[in-house]
C-alpha cells in the first residue's frame, strides 16, 4: 500500500500541485535579432530559420562531453523496469546522442556476480551487458556513466567498471527527488531475499526470522523489499572519495543530489566547486520513476522550481567570490522541450541540461509495446490509425534504416521510440529557441523568461510579465 503498482512493471510520478512551478513562467518571443548564429553569419529572414538552431550542449570541467539535445536519462539502476527495458533505453540514448546514467546496485543484485577474496566485485554479467549495449551504438555524443551508493562503494563497483570497461566518468550519489531513503526493489523468493541480505542489503521483513519464514511458507508473505542504506555526507570523506576515484583513472566525476534543503544544496555546490565536479545534477520533488513510496514521493522534499531558484542564488554567490561554478543539470518532473528551455534559461549560464526519468522511459516503453502489438496482430486503434508497420508508425524509421542498414534489426522498437522522442524534443526546442531569437543553447539567458505571477517573480527574480522590458518600452514611447 506504500508503493505504486504493479511494482516493477509500471512507471509513475507524484501528482501533487505546488503553489509555484514552471507553468508560472512563459518564454519570451521577439520581433528582431538573432543570437548564436555561426560566426560570420548575419541574421536575416534567410539565415534565422528554426532548422538552423543548434540544440547541442556540453558539460565537464576540462574534458567536455557533448550531447545533441540538452537532456539525459535519470539513473536506471537495479529496478526491474530498468533491467527489463535496458536495450530500449540504452540503444535509444546512444543513437539519440545523449548521456545514459546506469544507476546504483546493478552489481550488487546481479544474481550471477562473483566476489573476490577481498569481498569486491570480480564479475558482473549484468553490468557488462548494460555498458556494452550502450557502447555498441555510441556515436561520440553523450556517454554512459555508472552511479554509486554506499553498497556499490563497498563492493568496489568503481574499480570494476574502471578496470574492465575503461569508463571515463563515475557518479557519486547523495540522493534524489522522489525519496530521501535509498532505492528499493521487490523480490518474491525468500531464497533471493536471504541472498540479498547476505550481500549486505537491508531486507524487510527479515527473511531469516523463523516467524517470517513460516508466514512466507503459509502464503501470508508474498514478497520482500530490498533497501539501500542511507548515506552520510562529510566534506573530508567527499574530497577523499573524489581523490580516490581520480586515482583510479576516471577523467570525470559527477554528483547527483536530491531535494534537500538549502544547507545540503550549499554543501553540494561549494564542494563541487572546490573538487571540480564535472556535472552536478540537482533533483527536485516530485521526481521519481515509480519505485518510491507514495507518501514520500508526494510530500517530501523541495520542489524543483524552488530548488532551482536556490541553486541560482548560490551560484551567483560562488561566482561573486571568484569561485568556479560546476556545470549543472536540473531534474524533477521535466518531460518536454518547454521545460528544458525554462530550466536552462532560469539557471543561465550555469544549467547545461535537464535530467529526465519518466519523460524518456515512457516513449521507450510505448515503442516496446508497439512491437509486441504488431507481432500479436493486435494494434490498438490509437496506434493503427498511423499505420500497421514500423515504417508507417515511426516517422523516422526509414531514416534509421538508411543510417544503420542491416544493424537496424538490432535496434529494438523501444529504442526507436526513444529516438523519436529525442527528435521531437530537438525540433520543438529549435522552434522555441528561434522564437526567442536564440540559435545556440549558450545564448539563452534569464531575460528570455517572464513570470505570470508576482509570487513567482519574487521567488525566482525573473521579471513579472507587466514589468518585463518596461524600461525599454517606455524609452520608445517617451522618445
Amino acid at each position: 500500500m506504500l508503493y505504486p503498482g504493479p511494482f516493477g512493471d509500471i512507471t509513475a510520478g507524484a501528482d501533487k500541485d505546488y503553489p509555484i512551478d514552471y507553468s508560472h513562467l512563459n518564454i519570451m518571443g521577439y520581433a528582431m535579432g538573432a543570437k548564436g548564429l555561426p560566426e560570420g553569419v548575419e541574421g536575416n529572414p534567410d539565415t534565422a530559420i528554426f532548422p538552423n538552431v543548434s540544440t547541442e550542449t556540453e558539460y565537464g570541467w576540462d574534458k567536455k562531453v557533448k550531447m545533441r539535445v540538452p537532456m539525459f536519462t535519470g539513473a536506471l539502476g537495479s529496478t526491474f523496469i530498468a533491467q527489463k527495458n535496458w536495450e530500449h533505453f540504452a540503444i535509444g540514448a546512444a543513437i539519440s546522442g545523449v548521456t545514459l546514467v546506469c544507476g546504483e546496485n546493478v552489481c550488487g543484485v546481479d544474481p550471477n556476480h562473483k566476489i573476490d577474496a577481498n569481498g569486491k566485485i570480480a564479475e558482473s554479467p549484468e553490468m557488462d551487458r548494460r555498458i556494452n549495449t550502450y557502447k555498441k551504438f555510441h556515436e561520440g555524443y553523450g556517454e554512459i556513466l555508472v552511479q554509486m551508493n554506499v553498497e556499490d562503494t563497498r563492493l568496489g563497483v568503481a574499480e570494476y567498471v574502471s578496470s574492465k570497461h575503461n569508463l571515463d566518468t563515475i557518479e557519486l550519489k547523495w540522493g534524489q527527488g522522489a525519496k530521501c531513503i535509498g532505492g528499493e526493489i521487490m523480490v518474491k523468493s525468500i531464497d533471493r531475499a536471504i541472498e540479498l541480505k547476505n550481500r549486505g542489503y537491508v531486507v524487510t521483513p527479515d527473511p531469516t526470522e523463523p516467524d517470517v519464514k513460516a508466514c512466507y511458507q503459509s502464503g501470508g508473505i508474498k514478497e520482500f523489499e530490498r533497501h539501500s542504506r542511507l548515506g552520510f555526507v562529510s566534506k573530508e570523506a567527499f574530497f577523499d572519495e573524489v581523490d580516490r576515484l581520480r586515482g583510479l583513472g576516471f577523467k570525470r566525476i559527477t554528483l547527483k543530489t536530491g531535494a534537500y534543503p538549502q544547507r545540503e544544496l550549499a554543501m553540494a555546490m561549494r564542494w563541487s566547486s572546490e573538487a571540480k565536479i564535472d556535472l552536478l545534477t540537482i533533483d527536485g520533488a516530485p521526481g521519481g520513476t515509480g519505485m518510491s513510496p507514495w507518501p514520500m514521493m508526494c510530500e517530501w522534499g523541495v520542489p524543483t522550481f524552488y530548488l532551482q531558484c536556490m541553486m541560482y542564488n548560490f551560484a551567483k554567490k560562488l561566482e561573486g567570490r571568484g569561485l568556479g561554478v560546476p556545470d549543472i543539470a536540473m531534474a524533477g518532473g521535466f518531460s518536454s522541450e518547454d521545460g528544458i528551455f525554462k530550466a536552462i534559461a532560469m539557471g543561465a549560464p550555469f544549467v547545461k541540461s535537464v535530467c529526465m526519468g519518466r519523460g524518456l522511459m515512457i516513449p521507450a516503453m510505448v515503442g516496446k509495446n508497439i512491437h509486441k502489438w504488431i507481432e500479436e496482430g493486435n494494434l490498438p486503434k490509437t496506434v493503427s490509425k498511423y499505420g500497421t508497420t514500423a515504417s508507417e508508425i515511426f516517422t523516422c524509421h526509414e531514416e534509421l534504416v538508411e543510417k544503420f542498414g542491416n544493424d537496424i534489426k538490432e535496434i529494438p522498437y523501444g529504442a526507436i521510440g526513444f529516438y523519436h522522442f529525442a527528435q521531437k524534443t530537438h525540433v520543438g526546442l529549435q522552434q522555441l529557441m528561434a522564437g526567442s531569437r536564440n540559435f545556440n543553447i549558450t545564448t539563452i539567458t534569464r531575460d528570455d523568461l517572464m513570470t505570470l505571477t508576482e509570487e513567482a517573480a519574487k521567488i525566482s527574480g525573473i521579471p513579472y510579465v507587466m514589468d518585463a522590458y518596461s524600461e525599454e518600452a517606455n524609452a520608445i514611447l517617451e522618445s
